[in-house]
């Protein structure tokens, strides 16, 4: 039990210290002039950060716990969640950051910042995999087994 616990506040504390350093991360991945400049003004790395975080974190608790069926418990099947949520993230993230710039010409550079928030998106759906998998009863040995 306490190892499960571990597990969860080390996933959780890996997911603020993403959001609070949302902007360095971001900017270390993609940089334009105009368009870095106006995410980091507009806090719009902050947003998109807790879009990620929510977006794969609640696809791994409805893979863990919702769906948690034994027919669906192999590692192909995680990895089709993996997937969903890689697809679903960005798309979500660039509808956020469209609205916001508020008739600035920059979507070749949001479309381009959420395809490099894929990567992000799937390391956070890992991280976030791991930390809640111990607690479920049909998919805990998903995707690699204890």
């Amino acid at each position: 039990m306490r190892d499960k616990v571990i597990f969860l506040i080390i996933g959780a504390v890996i997911s603020v210290l993403f959001w609070f350093f949302s902007a360095v991360l971001y900017e270390a991945i993609y940089y334009v002039n105009g368009f870095s400049q106006f995410m980091y003004n507009d806090g719009a790395y902050g947003i998109v950060a807790l879009i990620t975080i929510a977006m794969t974190w609640g696809m791994a608790a409805i893979y863990y716990y919702l769906i948690n069926s034994v027919k669906f418990d192999r590692w192909y099947h995680w990895l089709s969640m993996l997937g969903i949520t890689c697809l679903l993230t960005p798309v979500v993230c660039f509808f956020v950051i469209d609205a916001r710039m508020d008739g600035l010409d920059y979507g070749t550079y949001s479309f381009s910042f959420v395809l490099h928030n894929i990567l992000v998106a799937a390391i956070m759906f890992v991280i976030a995999s791991f930390s809640m998998r111990w607690w479920s009863s049909n998919c805990r040995h998903t995707p690699i087994p204890q």
